[in-house]
């Protein structure tokens, strides 16, 4: 059994990870973490999943941390999702965590890291378990097809809300084509006359519209042939279904930072 704390409980994200955590006999809800302008709209997770449940809800998340095993950071904010590790990270407190969150800087992927000598963290820009497996079939695709005269585009489409783009697996997936093939320029988007693509960049293009969950496909394309590896997500609930394994994962374990590779033992 692992009892869980999640921040970010009012959200999306947040409010299906209850209820699929709830439903896992395996899981218990030690309470939620919300900001102080969304707190008091409910005072317990059982309010915002429609059970029996007592769990509390709070904009301070020192006043439960010593309640649950794991935080599960959905919260959306990076500076928060940071508060939350390093109270997590506390040498008093020494939690587990699976953060969800996208959009760190570089300095504060470094924080991540830092922090992550004192506990287990899991970081992954998305947790289901279709998009891990994209990950490892594009480093195996650009491995194969490195040096071959094939252009790398990318392009992911999320719904109207999304704050960051690209989407934290469309950075993901470029940090991959960069290792397995050496590339480094990266060009987001294209305007006007740009004359011939060079073979040394990856294209990367954010869309926006309607309620879409999210899409990604990398592109191989080669001179009279072209390979696409897509994942397309039908429902928030495969993200929050990776969550909850993560957290089921992680708890117990040394200190570093992990990632749902590791989680899913595709490493």
């Amino acid at each position: 059994m692992v009892n869980v704390i999640i921040a970010g409980i009012m959200g999306r994200m947040g409010r299906k990870i209850a209820q699929l955590a709830f439903e896992d006999s395996n899981v218990g809800i030690a309470g939620g973490v919300e900001s102080p302008d969304c707190v008091h709209f409910h005072e317990n997770v059982g309010e915002i999943i429609g059970e029996k449940l007592e769990a509390p809800i709070t904009s301070d998340l020192s006043k439960i941390i010593d309640k649950g095993d794991v935080i599960i950071e959905f919260s959306g904010n990076t500076e928060a999702a940071l508060g939350h590790l390093r109270l997590a990270a506390a040498d008093k407190n020494k939690k587990g965590v699976v953060i969800g969150t996208t959009g760190f800087s570089e300095e504060q992927i470094n924080e991540i890291k830092e922090l992550s000598k004192n506990v287990p963290v899991v970081l992954a820009p998305n947790m289901s378990i279709g998009v891990n497996l994209l990950f490892k079939l594009v480093e195996e695709a650009a491995k194969v097809l490195k040096d071959k005269g094939y252009d790398i585009e990318v392009v992911e489409m999320h719904h109207r809300f999304k704050k960051d783009a690209p989407s934290g697996t469309a950075v993901k997936i470029v940090e991959i084509l960069k290792n397995a093939t050496g590339i480094q320029k990266v060009v987001y988007g294209r305007h006007g006359l740009i004359g011939e693509r060079p073979s040394d960049e990856i294209g990367v293009f954010a869309l926006r519209g309607g309620d879409v969950v999210g899409d990604h496909t990398v592109i191989f394309a080669g001179l009279g042939e072209r390979l696409e590896l897509t994942h397309k997500a039908g429902s928030r609930d495969i993200f929050a279904k990776g969550a909850i394994e993560a957290a089921k994962w992680v708890k117990g374990k040394k200190p570093g930072l992990y990632d749902m590779m590791d989680v899913l033992g595709l490493k």
